[in-house]
């Protein structure tokens, strides 16, 4: 199978998912028709998206910054002005794009079984629909628990679909595994950009590690806290029992009302530290509630991804 030209995905979980997360896609232009330069960011054209660095076409001039060499100076443009400029010229080469999907058996939860996705469901579709927008502008994607190197082409997303689908049975089958997930920030390659998918439950060091890490690897990203609206209103009272979606942790009250506020102030004090964090090491960190439509959080995705360029 080549990776040049249309490919269909082949039958099995991965095909549902991608044709999902391609129509979420395929939706996107109509959204961003209020805002054009969003817009021009998801119709990529052939060059890629636009930033400076080693390329063949002028891009814009720029004032001198400190660090400059002076051979990159433009003398003609600096003959028209009190200071000098530095000519850039427009990157083309790909960038490379690490998704983290957390599968974590916390991610399987949802308040309204069979009337809206669990955050896993919810979280591989946004996965697998910013790889195809990704993909579509010639950028390299991959997914960052897996041991290959990101690609590009349309055979990568029947990789990524494949894998993302191979989630999708376990937790369909109810597999157990881990309560909560952690991603890495040492494997992805250096100079990367990379999207961490999760409910962020877990213990905050792992997020924090995971952030630090990554920064030292000059990779900067996108946070996405995917949450099912009972996980932010706790309506839960009177006697209630409280337990892990793996079974490990549990707790039963007689008055879960009185614990309403307690929870709401560490769920509040857990955003402001992602926040915090992401706002440290150059990310950007957003939430989204799986009652909500998925395109507002692709569109949320896309635009992090060229933030601070």
């Amino acid at each position: 199978m080549s990776d040049a030209g249309p490919v269909a995905l082949h039958a099995g979980v991965g095909r549902g998912l991608r044709s999902k997360a391609e129509g979420l896609a395929a939706a996107l232009p109509p959204l961003l028709a209020d805002a054009e330069h969003l817009a021009q960011t998801v119709l990529l054209g052939a060059h890629g998206r636009r930033r400076s660095g080693m390329g063949d076409e002028f891009w814009q001039y720029r004032p001198l910054a400190l660090g400059d060499e002076a051979r990159s100076i433009d003398w003609r443009r600096s003959a028209k002005s009190d200071q000098h400029f530095v000519r850039e010229k427009e990157w083309q080469a790909a960038q490379s794009v690490m998704l983290w999907c957390d599968e974590a058996m916390s991610m399987r939860f949802s308040g309204a079984p069979g009337k809206r996705p669990t955050k896993a469901e919810r979280a591989r579709l946004l996965s697998l629909a910013i790889a195809v927008l990704l993909v579509r502008g010639g950028e390299r994607v991959g997914l960052a628990r897996l041991d290959q190197p990101p690609r590009s082409g349309p055979l990568q997303l029947i990789r990524i679909a494949d894998a993302l689908g191979g989630a999708m049975e376990v937790e369909e089958q109810n597999l157990p595994g881990p309560d909560y997930g952690a991603p890495r920030g040492d494997t992805l390659p250096l100079h990367s950009r990379a999207v961490f998918l999760s409910d962020f439950m877990g213990e905050i060091d792992a997020a924090e590690n995971a952030l630090a890490r990554a920064a030292d690897r000059g990779v900067r990203g996108a946070l996405l806290m995917v949450l099912d609206p009972q996980e932010e209103e706790f309506p839960f009272d009177g006697r209630t029992i409280f337990e892990s979606m793996g079974g490990s942790l549990a707790h039963e009250t007689r008055k879960a009302g009185d614990l309403r506020a307690r929870y709401l102030d560490r769920l509040a004090a857990r955003k402001d530290r992602l926040e915090q964090l992401a706002r440290t090491t150059g990310w950007q960190f957003s939430t989204h509630h799986t009652d909500t439509p998925a395109q507002g959080a692709l569109l949320w995705l896309y635009g992090a991804l060229e933030h601070g360029r």
